[in-house]
Formats: structure tokens, sequence, C-alpha cells
């Protein structure tokens, strides 16, 4: 599949929470790491999701907030994966922040060249990458 949201996680669905109008998906990722996808009931019913099943997490790279220092405060973003800053690749005013996870995947990060600089984002630097489970496009094979 070609889209044009740069980080797309192949997972597994590991649990599916139905509410009235909305759902939850947890997807599990190969390095164990969970990603929270929150999606309409509809979507659930039309794309045939359940637990078990394999889908594609595609996550667009300006939702994703950098974080390097927590200072004691908790985020409500559900998905919080931590790893390390693999490559800071600086343009005109933005900048694309890679961090490799434990398992070895990648999810990429676009932010402004300042904040660069304020969270002395360098390669080896450990970081989280926070996004809300809103900013979730699950994919399944038809």
């Amino acid at each position: 599949m070609k889209a044009s949201a740069r980080n797309q996680f192949e997972g597994t669905v590991n649990e599916v929470l139905v509410g009235t109008v909305n759902a939850e998906v947890h997807v599990g990722l190969k390095g164990g790491e969970t990603i929270v996808a929150s999606i309409t009931k509809d979507s659930i019913e039309a794309l045939g999701i359940k637990a078990g099943m394999g889908v594609l997490a595609l996550v667009k790279a300006p939702q994703v907030i950098v974080v390097t220092d927590f200072g004691g405060y908790k985020l409500s973003a559900r998905n919080q994966l931590q790893g390390t800053v693999t490559d800071v690749k600086p343009g005109k005013v933005n900048a694309e922040i890679d961090i490799e996870l434990k398992g070895g995947e990648k999810i990429a990060a676009t932010v402004t060249n300042d904040s660069v600089e304020t969270l002395g984002l360098a390669k080896g630097k450990t970081a989280t990458a926070a996004f809300k489970a809103g900013a979730v496009i699950l994919a399944v094979k038809g």
C-alpha cells in the first residue's frame, strides 16, 4: 500500500474495546510496544477488525510530539513510544526526527528547528514519540 503517512506499522490486534460510538483498538508491534487507535464503531464493523488479525497503523509525522524530559508530568496521549534518535534532518523551518524503537521499527516526527535546539535532539539521544489515539488510522487487507 502506498500512503502519504510517513509512519506505517504492521501489527496484530490484541484487543478491541467497543463503545456506543467509538472503539479502541490495541495493536501490538513486533518489538512489544502497543499502539492504541480510536476509531468509530462503524469502522470496526466495515473493516471487520477483531483480535488476532493483522492491521497497518498509520500516523502522519506532524501528529507526533517528541518529548525528551517529562519533568514529572504525565500526558493524556495514549501512545508514548520511547526510543533513540537515529537521524535529524533539518529543513528551512522544520526538521524530521527519526526515532528507533526497541523492536527496530522507526517513527518519524516533524518538529520545528527551534524545538530541535530546545530539546537538544541529536543522534543517540533518548526520546519519546507521543501521539493521541485519534491520530491513528487503521488499514486492513481487503
